[in-house]
């Protein structure tokens, strides 16, 4: 182990860091799924398929998803400095990092949403129709307690790419183990830090796909 390495771990840098990670990544996947979540509904009931389809609504909307998810993030954060400005009243750190993090993730969110809810077999929402049930009602109790595992899935995966942008982090000064990585390892030429810190992202990726696997299973009617 090296001196740099030592002294990282001895000073608390690397536990802040992984708390910094994990909390960008928490926040920034639950901020994106409340924008997302209701987004992929709409997608998915304003499609032609769909439980009220307004094909205007659903291409407008849907473009504006495609375009959003088109950006590569190293220039999404570039473009989007000034939306942090407003939004959080700093175009650096952690807190711009997070608005630029959810503007990333939650097309993407809503794309899955759409993708889970539109599994659900059409036969129980014919029958909901048949009982007399609104379409707010079949969105409630029909799409999303039936699209739970895959929704849960889609949250895993979602939090599982944001992780691996929150790694861009310094490049607007922000924190986390990405910008240990590179600041304490790449720009100062400690290979060990950068895999460390590698180690330690690999592990909590582990973490969230064991968990999220497990809750998606145990939520299966189809296993249970």
């Amino acid at each position: 182990m090296s001196q740099m390495l030592k002294t990282l771990f001895e000073d608390g840098t690397i536990l802040t860091g992984l708390w910094e990670t994990t909390y960008m990544t928490a926040l920034s996947t639950a901020i994106a799924y409340a924008i997302g979540l209701p987004l992929g509904i709409i997608l998915c009931a304003t499609d032609k398929n769909g439980l009220k389809p307004v094909p205007w609504l659903n291409k407008t909307l849907g473009f504006i998803v495609n375009v959003l998810r088109s950006f590569p993030f190293i220039i999404l954060m570039v473009a989007f400095l000034p939306a942090a400005r407003v939004i959080v009243g700093t175009g650096l750190g952690n807190k711009a990092m997070i608005v630029m993090l959810v503007i990333a993730a939650a097309p993407y969110v809503a794309r899955m949403v759409e993708s889970s809810l539109k599994e659900t077999d059409r036969g129980v929402i014919e029958a909901a129709r048949a009982m007399g049930a609104s379409d707010f009602e079949i969105i409630r109790k029909v799409y999303l307690p039936e699209s739970k595992p895959s929704l849960i899935t889609g949250a895993v995966i979602s939090a599982v790419t944001v992780l691996g942008y929150s790694a861009m982090a310094a490049t607007i000064g922000g924190g986390g183990l990405g910008a240990i990585a590179v600041t304490y390892g790449y720009q100062r030429g400690n290979r060990d830090v950068i895999w460390i810190a590698v180690a330690i992202i690999v592990i909590v990726v582990q973490a969230i796909q064991e968990l999220g696997m497990l809750v998606s299973r145990k939520t299966d009617k189809r296993i249970n």
